[in-house]
């Protein structure tokens, strides 16, 4: 039986400029590329018809066909990683498992555990930085402490950046070095309990031209004014040195973007216990007020505030929301309505195609003012002068809303002025407590 090595796919669902391939089809003549639709994960899951696995299955089809091409395939498999390890070592003479790092709790525990099962084997299991510029140790304080506040991080990564960081991996140049091997049936997602989305999930193509107007687009939901890339960088569709090399020649502003990017993952990785609590403990002792009415009526887009509503109805049709938008409905819900930043946070891995660990729960800790380098607790976003500013012809509301300014509308679910009140007022007592 000849031996293989194992290219393990997870968020970097691409063959070109692959870290953790290119090492694997350099250092290996017989390398199979294989995917797991994890059971951990995907057993969490709500709902049937989840964007999100319906991305991922549209591009692993891609991927297998790609690798059809080379005369080899993608072996997929669903189940449990550890037990579909434990198989495939019975079933194949392994010589090496390769993959990229990633940076969540959950993924950290089950790399250690097929890395210990590995080893009992002398199996070695090697990862390689891919899907982020920077990661762990590489952008430290002086006194090798992490950063906790964004503006001096993103100095000294800037500082730090040169063409080495940038530099594509070559696989193309070792397609050679595949496993040559006949296709296997692709497992369907309704063997899975999944459904298909016809979503357009448009594609991994970059437009320049909006990445070069960005600064001056970026806060208007009403316009096509981002690329839209977040759930391709999400799952590794595209590769994030390509689009840095693109962001340091074109726009600072777009540039800093996935600098914020990086931020996060470096926080998650240096600071796990911001998932499911606040970066900053003394904020856990909010009372938070957590009116489920009020939530389900955040949730359906029928909170009597057109911005806020024409959002959370733009996400819950298309898995998408403007980035700003982002920013006023978490604000509305952890501040106006003062319910807890983790069911908002919930609600939005449950909904968003490009829905992101690391940066889903910075921003919502950002929103709610206890996490790194957050707004601070009495700043409130107010719904309508955001409105006035960001969609002053009311077109993206028109858009989402359109019962807006009828009598099918509802009266605004709280008062402005009385909700700012009360949420400095709570947030205050709260963190008195928590001092």
């Amino acid at each position: 039986m000849s031996k293989i090595t194992l290219f393990w796919f997870r968020r970097d669902l691409r063959l070109a400029d692959n870290a953790g391939l290119y090492r694997a089809l350099k250092a290996s003549k017989n390398v199979q590329p294989i995917f797991i639709f994890d059971k951990n994960i995907l057993d969490k899951l709500e709902d049937k018809d989840d964007r999100r696995v319906s991305f991922i299955f549209t591009y692993v089809e891609k991927l297998k066909h790609e690798l059809e091409q080379l005369g080899s395939t993608l072996w997929v498999f669903y189940g449990e990683p550890i037990s579909i390890y434990k198989k495939l070592i019975e079933t194949h003479s392994i010589e090496a498992l390769y993959a990229n790092r990633d940076y969540e709790p959950y993924a950290r525990e089950r790399d250690k555990a097929v890395f210990e099962m590995l080893a009992e084997k002398d199996i070695p299991f090697k990862a390689f930085k891919d899907h982020v510029v920077f990661e762990k140790d590489e952008v430290l304080k002086d006194d090798g402490a992490p950063y906790v506040v964004y503006s001096p991080y993103a100095k000294r990564w800037k500082a730090k950046i040169n063409a080495y960081f940038l530099k594509p991996y070559p696989t193309e140049s070792y397609f050679k070095n595949l496993h040559q091997t006949e296709a296997k049936p692709l497992i369907s997602l309704n063997e899975m309990g999944f459904e298909k989305h016809a979503d357009d999930w448009g594609n991994e193509q970059i437009d320049k031209s909006i990445i070069s107007n960005y600064h001056n687009t970026r806060d208007i939901p009403s316009k096509r004014g981002t690329t839209r890339l977040s759930v391709h960088l999400r799952f590794g569709t595209i590769s994030i040195r390509q689009l840095a090399k693109i962001g340091l020649e074109t726009n600072e502003k777009w540039y800093n973007e996935l600098i914020w990017r990086d931020f996060y993952q470096s926080i998650i990785w240096h600071f796990p216990h911001v998932v499911g609590n606040s970066f900053r403990p003394e904020y856990d002792f909010i009372q938070w007020r957590n009116n489920e009415a009020e939530f389900n009526a955040w949730c359906e887009g029928q909170t009597g505030y057109p911005i806020v509503d024409a959002g959370m109805r733009e996400l819950n049709e298309t898995g998408f929301m403007h980035n700003r938008v982002r920013m006023v409905v978490a604000s509305f819900l952890t501040k106006h309505l003062l319910i807890d930043w983790r069911w908002g946070e919930a609600y939005f891995a449950r909904k968003l195609v490009d829905f992101d660990l690391a940066s889903n729960n910075g921003g919502w800790q950002w929103a709610a003012g206890c996490g790194v380098d957050a707004a601070p607790y009495f700043r409130v976003f107010n719904p309508y002068i955001q409105t006035d500013k960001f969609d002053p012809g009311k077109e993206y509301i028109r858009k989402w809303v359109p019962e807006f300014q009828s009598n099918q509308y509802p009266e605004p679910i709280v008062e402005h002025k009385m909700a700012r009140e009360r949420a400095i007022a709570t947030y205050k007592e709260g963190l008195a407590k928590g001092r």
